[in-house]
């Protein structure tokens, strides 16, 4: 029986791309920047993160080809395992709609060292959509899947279909289907299936995809979150999460993790904004990975407004870089 990923605070990380200044770079598609790729990698695990979510939305996964994907994923693999990291969690995300490719990417993401797969729900046919259809096609990729597999639930790429809790219940009885990440603002969703009785919590796991709800949702049952936001504040994320799954906290830990809280909470509306283009360009500015408008098309430019923008960000930014520091 296939077990879900560990409890914890895990990071979608951005794909990185070579920049302007390398002699490989495209401005179409500039070659993907795999020692960039694994600094930033390595930095996350040595912070406390438990694991990867490599190639989902953040990741560009529908800008990349099998073979830059499968380079990404052994890259990591690789270079975690050599510091250290031995069975370090990479999460590999797919966001196709037809099912023998998904299983594909599944099976290249085996191979490149991944030991889950996080599918987006499809998305194309949304109109015309069923429940029956969605449980269908994820049950269709799980019974063929070398991995377990996750369901990507986000609305806002999906092009707004929503997978009802009922749902939920029912996929999480194959035993390839081992937990969810739920990247969308609604807690009573995730409490309906967080805390659902239909479900069996221990085979079957709740992620949220907002750190900016964290410690509300771990209340009713998540047990963690895949979040951006730690991909350069990751010690302060953690920080909220420890706090956060305390039963018996003292006075001061209880105003603490909401002080947290607080702080996460406005500085994900960056991302809340800007999305992954927002995600970029704050581990480029804070922590130096990558170009800050390293995208690919039709991303471009980094986020609107530039040096103007990110000034109105400033106070923010400095608190929780300052929380990040004291840890």
């Amino acid at each position: 029986m296939a077990t879900p990923p560990a409890p914890g605070i895990y990071v979608p990380v951005p794909t990185f791309f070579v920049g302007k200044k390398t002699a490989t770079y495209d401005p179409i598609a500039a070659p993907v920047d795999i020692d960039t790729q694994v600094a930033h990698s390595l930095y996350l695990a040595r912070a406390g993160i438990k694991g990867l979510v490599i190639l989902g939305s953040t990741g560009e996964a529908i800008h990349l080809t099998n073979k830059e994907r499968f380079e990404v994923l052994s890259g990591v693999r690789k270079a975690v395992e050599q510091e250290g990291f031995k069975e370090y969690p990479i999460i590999a995300g797919t966001a196709t709609q037809n099912i023998e490719e998904t299983v594909e990417q599944l099976k290249g993401a085996k191979e490149a060292g991944a030991q889950y797969g996080l599918c987006l729900v499809p998305g194309y046919f949304a109109g015309a959509s069923t429940q029956e259809g969605v449980i269908r096609w994820f049950t269709a990729v799980a019974d063929r899947s070398p991995i377990p597999i996750m369901i990507y639930h986000y609305p806002g790429v999906s092009n707004n279909v929503k997978v009802v809790p009922s749902a939920f219940v029912t996929l999480s009885k194959h035993p390839n289907i081992v937990g969810c990440k739920l990247s969308h603002g609604d807690v009573s969703y995730h409490a309906q299936i967080a805390s659902n009785p239909g479900i069996d919590h221990a085979k079957f796991a709740t992620f949220s995809g907002l750190g900016q709800q964290l410690l509300p949702v771990i209340s009713i049952g998540a047990v963690g979150a895949i979040d951006g936001c730690a991909g350069f504040f990751p010690k302060t994320v953690v920080r909220l999460f420890e706090l956060s799954v305390k039963n018996q906290p003292t006075d001061e830990e209880v105003q603490k993790r909401r002080a947290l809280q607080y702080k996460v909470s406005t500085v994900e509306e960056i991302i809340v904004k800007f999305g992954t283009v927002g995600i970029k360009e704050a581990i480029s500015r804070l922590r130096g990975f990558g170009d800050r408008d390293g995208t690919r098309l039709p991303l471009h430019g980094g986020i609107p407004g530039g040096d103007a923008e990110w000034a109105k960000w400033k106070d923010i930014v400095d608190a929780m870089e300052e929380e990040e520091n004291s840890l």
